[in-house]
């Protein structure tokens, strides 16, 4: 599981990378992504309830994106506010090492913008 010093602590910050930040969009997910003054990076993980309709459901989903950006975490060189966002439901029955490959290659493809 990801640290708690590596999350979002209240909806103004998710707001705020909304508002401002970049997107970089896959058939599965998409990352929303800012620079931020913190001095660290942040992670958060959306998943809505058209991807899953149970609370189990979305929180299975939810830990386990958070898994695999806490194994990509050496990747992340310069502190951002980086935001996961589901929207299709094959996440769910995706292999863990394929969704790992998704994860670093979006966080790899934000650090070159």
């Amino acid at each position: 599981m990801l640290s708690k010093k590596y999350r979002f602590h209240s909806r103004g910050g998710v707001k705020y990378v909304y508002r401002h930040g970049k997107t970089i969009r896959r058939p599965e997910l998409s990352l929303v992504f800012c620079d931020n003054d913190h001095k660290k990076t942040r992670f958060a993980v959306v998943v809505s309830k058209k991807v899953n309709k149970s609370a189990v459901g979305r929180n299975r989903i939810r830990r386990r994106v958070y898994e695999a950006i806490r194994l990509n975490l050496d990747k992340t060189k310069q502190p951002r506010d980086y935001i996961f966002v589901v929207y299709n439901r094959n996440i769910k029955d995706m292999s863990f090492p394929e969704l790992q490959k998704l994860v670093r290659s979006l966080i790899g493809e934000s650090m070159l913008q």
